[in-house]
């Protein structure tokens, strides 16, 4: 799907896309990226987003010739009161789709640092809410991670908001959450693309039995298959806007040690990267990528290391697309 000769039949299914693509180059020539923070989890404020921003991404976005802006969600006095950590997470979630959304009208593309995978109805809103007009954008998800997440509070054996944002944000449970995210309408199942999926419960097994989101393996993430490419043609055709979301248990458990999930079986933090690089390169709507858990024990800095690998891919698509534009 190279637009530099590509076909006619070609450019003609690209044109939806292209109608609703964003640039992310400034005047100067230079992509824009923003780093965007979301420091809160269920439990309360994470470290994790943080150590991720100041692991070394700025010097190499900024060696890549990137322009750089750096934010994060807060919470407001009021909001810091407010009773349950589920409840300051939802507010949270807010300003971090306002972050988002206001990040993606002024031509930056968006990198997020998540405490954890709840924070991902925030910046799906985010994008849904960046066109435009007030009417919201199709957003479509490839969500990388080890589990499906799409427990709801009637099938989760943990009780943990961990293992539920895909199903909050398919709008199966936790409407008031979704909701102070800004994540409406909720997405729709076939806008859903789940990836390196390989361990999930049995009430949440039959959840996703009975939905209709899509699923890719492990095998085809690390070989880059036709099967992932159909998947995200599809999305593209589909939807305003493509998010990535990286769960960091979807990765081979040596780069993982520290994560309390981990998952046998998982990819390669460079085998990502090559994919992401192709994925942002590829698709006009390719619009932000997301890094959940980063574990808080990380010997070796592999982890950080992983973050950092996979997040470049990303924004060398980027600047490859921008460049053929």
């Amino acid at each position: 799907m190279r637009l530099a000769g590509a076909s006619l039949v070609t450019l003609l299914l690209l044109a939806p896309a292209l109608a609703h693509a964003q640039r992310y180059t400034g005047p100067d020539g230079r992509l824009r990226v923003a780093l965007a923070r979301q420091p809160y989890s269920p439990n309360g404020v994470s470290r994790g987003p943080t150590t991720m921003a100041e692991g070394g991404i700025q010097r190499i976005l900024a060696d890549m010739g990137a322009v750089i802006r750096v934010e994060a969600a807060a919470l407001t006095p009021a909001e810091s009161t407010e009773y349950g950590g589920w409840k300051k997470l939802g507010y949270a979630l807010g300003h971090f789709a306002d972050i988002v959304a206001r990040n993606e009208l002024d031509g930056y593309f968006t990198v997020g640092l998540l405490a954890t995978c709840p924070s991902m109805p925030g910046l799906v809103a985010g994008l849904q809410h960046s066109g435009p007009t007030a009417a919201p954008l199709r957003v479509g998800m490839l969500w990388l991670d080890a589990h499906p997440d799409f427990n709801t509070p009637e099938t989760t054996r943990s009780g943990s908001l961990g293992g539920m944002p895909v199903a909050v944000a398919t709008g199966r449970a936790l409407h008031n959450l979704r909701r102070d995210a800004r994540l409406e309408p909720p997405l729709r199942d076939e806008h859903v693309v789940m990836a390196g999926v390989r361990l999930t419960d049995p009430l949440e097994q039959q959840l996703l039995d009975s939905s209709q989101i899509q699923h890719v393996s492990v095998d085809d993430l690390r070989n880059m298959t036709p099967a992932v490419f159909a998947q995200l043609d599809r999305l593209s055709r589909i939807t305003d806007r493509i998010y990535v979301h990286i769960d960091m248990d979807v990765l081979d458990p040596r780069e993982v040690m520290g994560h309390g999930n981990r998952v046998p079986n998982g990819p390669s933090s460079e085998q990502l990267a090559r994919l992401f690089e192709e994925i942002f390169r590829r698709y006009p709507t390719a619009s932000a990528i997301g890094f959940a858990t980063i574990p808080a024990t990380d010997e070796g800095g592999l982890s950080l290391a992983a973050v950092n690998r996979m997040a470049a891919g990303a924004v060398r698509g980027v600047m490859a697309r921008e460049a053929r534009r």
